[in-house]
């Protein structure tokens, strides 16, 4: 069995998978502190991942009936996140490993957001065309194995789609996480009253939300210069001409892509996974597609031991000197 932990942003997460991808205990504990700052706070989140760590890795353990000298290795999320959080991870895990003399095992975060769809007890194998959309992350990838071997074929040109949702929700007053608020706003509204942008003018596969946001400033100054006190209905269509935006986007360049490439089967990751009109719109596009239950969506600790249970271990000492990385490639 793999103990992994996930701090890459501002959930805290501690899961025990097997090594045939059946999860004996997914912890994730949400910062719920963030939603005054109207966004995650680095620094914040460093600081409560270190009084939460312990007691999420305690939990998994014990959800999961295992003791620490019982399982066959450790894995974490290396990078790319906030390096600050991402540090708390691996130096938790770097001493719970060295503790027992157990290997370990470096993730991507975004291969975890892949191997999400490799778990039990309905694992979606390879090849396949993949979608993440998060909060730090958008791109298309085509996945050929359960390892490392995908090559991304389209990613954002600016926002992610995560921070579409948040930023568009800041703009209509609802709270952080952006996403699920302006989704609840949307479900009133008509998707049709608002004509947005949905990036046509980028080629090929890649992503664009900027000219999006822009819009839906522009938008909303003009009807608030109409009438200062807008009616939450119109804020409703606004949302859910708004989401309808972010969800074609999407779907265009995956339908695309699949055209492209001529691979007739799609996952989806990310947190931005758990929209309910992307799922149905996903779902239109192909009939083999692999959706993830909603906590495997959004950051989790099962999804990192699951896409360690393809990675070369390092055994004890050679990752002692492991390090973070917020971006760009791993190291030693």
């Amino acid at each position: 069995m793999i103990l992994a932990l996930e701090t890459s942003c501002d959930d805290t997460c501690a899961a025990v998978v097997t090594r045939d991808g059946e999860i004996r205990a997914n912890v994730i504990s949400s910062q719920g502190v963030h939603d005054r700052y109207g966004g995650v706070v680095p620094e914040v989140a460093s600081r409560h991942h270190l009084e939460l760590v312990g007691a999420v890795v305690e939990d998994a353990l014990a959800q999961a009936d295992v003791a620490l000298p019982e399982l066959d290795a450790v894995a974490v999320t290396q990078g790319p996140g906030l390096v600050g959080a991402l540090l708390v991870g691996v130096a938790t895990a770097k001493a719970l490993a060295a503790a027992h003399r157990l290997p370990l095992i470096p993730v991507d975060h975004l291969h975890g957001h892949v191997a999400a769809s490799f778990l039990a007890p309905a694992p979606f194998e390879p090849p396949f065309l993949i979608l993440i959309a998060s909060g730090g992350h958008t791109l298309l990838a085509h996945v050929r194995d359960h390892g490392q071997d995908w090559e991304v074929l389209g990613s954002t040109h600016d926002d992610a789609a995560g921070e579409a949702f948040d930023k568009g929700a800041r703009m209509l007053g609802l709270g952080y996480p952006g996403g699920p608020a302006l989704q609840r706003l949307a479900a009133d509204g008509d998707p049709e009253a608002f004509d947005f942008p949905t990036a046509r003018q980028v080629a090929g596969l890649d992503f664009s939300f900027s000219g999006l946001k822009t819009a839906l400033l522009y938008k909303l100054r003009e009807l608030e210069g109409i009438d200062p006190t807008l009616p939450t209905h119109r804020r409703a269509d606004l949302a859910a001409s708004y989401q309808r935006a972010i969800v074609e986007t999407l779907a265009r360049r995956v339908e695309r892509a699949l055209e492209q490439t001529g691979i007739d089967r799609l996952a989806l990751g990310g947190g931005v996974a758990a929209n309910g009109p992307l799922r149905e719109r996903m779902r239109s596009l192909v009939a083999d597609v692999d959706i993830p239950p909603i906590e495997l969506c959004t950051d989790n600790a099962a999804m990192i031991a699951s896409a360690a249970r393809f990675l070369p271990a390092l055994p004890f000492p050679d990752y002692l000197s492991l390090d973070a990385y917020a971006t760009g490639e791993r190291g030693l």
